[in-house]
C-alpha cells in the first residue's frame, strides 16, 4: 500500500521545484532531499560522472503512476533515474500520516 521512490536530479532548484510540486499535488507526503551526492553511470557509449541530488519520496502505491507521469513531465532529463520500493511496514501513525495526506488532493 505504500512505496519510497528514489529520483536523482542535477541541481538544488530541480530538486525542491520537482518536491514541491509532487507534494503541493498530494502526489507525495514527504520528500527529502540529499545533496552532495555523486553519480557514476554508463551513458551513450561512455562512463560518466556527475554531481546530483537524491529525492526520498514517501507515497502510496495507489499515486504511483501520477507521480511518476508528472516526474517525468518536469524532469530535464531524458530518462530520468525513477525507482521504488514498496514497503512491508512501517510505524502505523508515520503509514496513516502518508495516506492521509496524498488523500487531500
Amino acid at each position: 500500500m505504500y512505496a519510497v521512490v528514489f529520483i536523482t536530479v542535477g541541481s538544488k532548484d530541480e530538486a525542491h521545484r520537482i518536491a514541491h510540486e509532487l507534494v503541493n499535488k498530494g502526489l507525495a507526503a514527504c520528500i527529502n532531499i540529499i545533496g552532495g551526492v555523486e553519480s557514476v553511470f554508463y551513458w551513450q557509449g561512455k562512463i560518466e560522472t556527475a554531481p546530483e541530488h537524491l529525492l526520498i519520496v514517501k507515497t502510496t502505491k495507489d499515486r504511483l503512476d501520477l507521480l511518476v507521469k508528472r516526474t517525468k513531465e518536469l524532469h530535464t532529463y531524458s530518462v530520468p533515474e525513477i525507482i521504488w520500493f514498496t514497503l512491508e511496514g512501517g510505524l502505523k501513525e508515520y503509514l496513516d500520516w502518508i495516506k492521509n495526506s496524498t488523500e487531500r488532493a
